[in-house]
């Protein structure tokens, strides 16, 4: 992503500068462009790559949760892994993601082009754009639970009902992804916070254990 992100940050440059029909201020205007075409595209390829692991993942993050879950609540109950829910899982997982996705890039987009229409708030874009990442990153880590008790609109209100936790874990996702072996273990400490987290929130009967150990 970054080496794509280095090489087109030129043609894009390039490309908008011939739209540019001016010669004062062209060498600033490039150096802007190209900072700009290269933030672009790590933002958009992050952001896809992201939501790609999420739901390629979810079948073994839900397996996860659910281990999590039962130990939490003191279930005597194997959780034994059936290819039927492993793909049931994998197309909620993208059916989940696709949408996200969309959702994120119009926010995303939004924000880039209020940086570049009102230049004052250039310096805060960048920590925006971080928070609607961390928001989606952790509403996705808060499904692997989410799904066995709300179908997916359920399941969308319940997010936008605690944002503040899908930020907060989606945060703590982003920047373990940032260190040499964080991707190595984002996605399962996420997965198990956010379990924990949703399962304190969730209704009382909702959480009800079958068997207490």
């Amino acid at each position: 992503i970054f080496t794509l992100a280095w090489q087109v940050s030129d043609d894009f440059s390039a490309w908008l500068l011939r739209l540019y029909p001016f010669e004062w201020g062209r060498g600033a205007l490039d150096a802007v462009l190209q900072l700009f075409g290269g933030l672009i595209v790590v933002i958009l390829g992050l952001l896809i790559f992201k939501h790609l692991v999420l739901a390629i993942t979810s079948p073994f993050m839900s397996f996860l949760s659910e281990v999590v879950e039962h130990k939490i609540l003191g279930r005597k109950r194997s959780v034994p892994f059936s290819l039927k829910k492993a793909m049931s899982d994998l197309a909620r997982g993208l059916g989940l993601a696709l949408r996200n996705i969309f959702r994120e890039l119009f926010y995303t987009v939004l924000l880039l082009l209020l940086g570049l229409l009102l230049p004052f708030l250039s310096p805060a874009i960048p920590f925006a754009i971080f928070g609607v990442q961390a928001f989606y990153a952790g509403f996705g880590n808060l499904d692997f639970t989410l799904e066995r008790y709300y179908g997916k609109r359920d399941s969308i209100q319940f997010a936008r009902q605690n944002r503040g936790l899908c930020l907060g874990n989606g945060s703590a996702f982003l920047l373990l992804l940032f260190t040499i072996f964080g991707f190595l273990v984002a996605l399962p400490l996420g997965t198990v916070a956010a379990t924990r987290d949703a399962l304190r929130l969730l209704p009382e009967q909702e959480t009800e254990p079958l068997e207490m150990v």
